[in-house]
């Protein structure tokens, strides 16, 4: 085995572990904090979830013994399902995003109205409408025989030499597929985030001015909490711009290159490195991975729930081997007591 797919095996196995894991503990806490099951942004992320879970499952091992064994490892028609389920569960994931950016933005601009502009029967709306847009594209590729082992990124997944004999009607498809997922999405979260951010400079500028005001004011006060004052005022500014550079970064890095390599793989005549094929189709399994981390286990709420969750389990755990160790304690105890004839 070359070195270099030695390398994206590693990858690969190193991003089933990390999304498996992760996206995991996020189901848990999805069914375990009342509190998440209620709120509205937490159907984007059962979904989302759900749709990098069944991601892990079915379509990154199929890759990564496709990349080992250098070819299709199942039959015509199982390919065609793995093919079905990475357009629909990948389109479903970049759609998802976007309905998150959007309730983030409602959320931030909107913060008095939100209840009444944001309710779970719009949630549910929206959720039917990823799903059908989903369908469609991904019914349309299956019916066309448009679905097989693809060498270029060693999955199951839309192949140009399937469709040879309508190569402009796969051209077209291809091209309206990426334009209403990937584009369509990638506005959406600049938009929708921007409008976030400039909201949240503007709050931050108040919350200076007054913090300025208070250190003028405080003559007597200490240097050092002066100081302390002026790194929370420099943090805050900085903190929601790190997170809109997360939300749309990873978004960026991980779907551009499959992207731009599969348009660029209809117009161009040249081969395209297999190696580069693979790893672009990898950068798209790791958004899987980043996804439970930038919209999920750092917020406070998941962290918290992760806390107690595994303080009721040590709980249990030190509860039950103190148990056993008085347990133990009472039998050597009517041993060492019993009577002698």
């Amino acid at each position: 085995m070359h070195i270099a797919d030695m390398a994206i095996s590693v990858f690969v196995v190193v991003v089933i572990a990390v999304s498996f894991l992760s996206n995991v503990v996020v189901l848990i806490c999805f069914l375990y904090n009342q509190e998440i099951r209620k709120q509205v942004p937490g159907l984007f992320i059962l979904n989302l979830t759900v749709c990098n879970l069944l991601l892990t499952v079915s379509n990154m091992p199929l890759t990564l013994v496709g990349l080992i064994n250098k070819g299709n490892t199942g039959g015509s028609g199982f390919c065609q399902t793995v093919g079905f389920l990475d357009t629909f569960l990948t389109t479903n994931s970049m759609l998802s995003m976007g309905a998150l950016s959007i309730d983030r933005w409602v959320a931030v601009v909107f913060p008095l109205s939100y209840h009444s502009r944001i309710r779970h029967r719009d949630a549910v709306i929206g959720l039917g409408y990823t799903w059908m847009h989903s369908l469609s594209f991904s019914t349309v590729a299956t019916c066309s025989s448009w679905v097989g082992y693809h060498h270029l990124y060693a999955s199951c997944t839309l192949c140009n030499a399937r469709a040879s004999g309508s190569r402009t009607q796969f051209i077209i498809y291809t091209v309206v597929l990426h334009s209403l997922t990937f584009l369509l999405t990638l506005i959406v979260l600049c938009v929708t985030y921007l409008k976030v951010l400039k909201v949240a400079r503007f709050h931050c500028k108040r919350i200076d001015v007054i913090t300025m005001q208070t250190l003028l004011l405080l003559v007597d006060i200490h240097p050092s909490v002066r100081q302390r004052c002026l790194d929370e005022q420099r943090q805050r500014r900085q903190r929601a711009t790190k997170k809109i550079i997360t939300f749309i970064g990873t978004f960026v890095v991980c779907f551009a290159p499959y992207v731009i390599t599969r348009i660029f793989e209809l117009f161009t005549l040249g081969q395209i490195n297999p190696h580069w094929g693979v790893l672009s189709k990898c950068l798209a399994y790791s958004k899987a991975a980043c996804d439970p981390f930038v919209y999920s286990l750092l917020r406070n709420q998941y962290r918290k729930t992760c806390s107690d969750l595994t303080n009721k389990i040590l709980k249990r755990s030190s509860f039950n081997s103190s148990a056993r160790m008085v347990e133990n304690g009472r039998v050597n105890d009517t041993n060492n007591f019993k009577p002698t004839h």
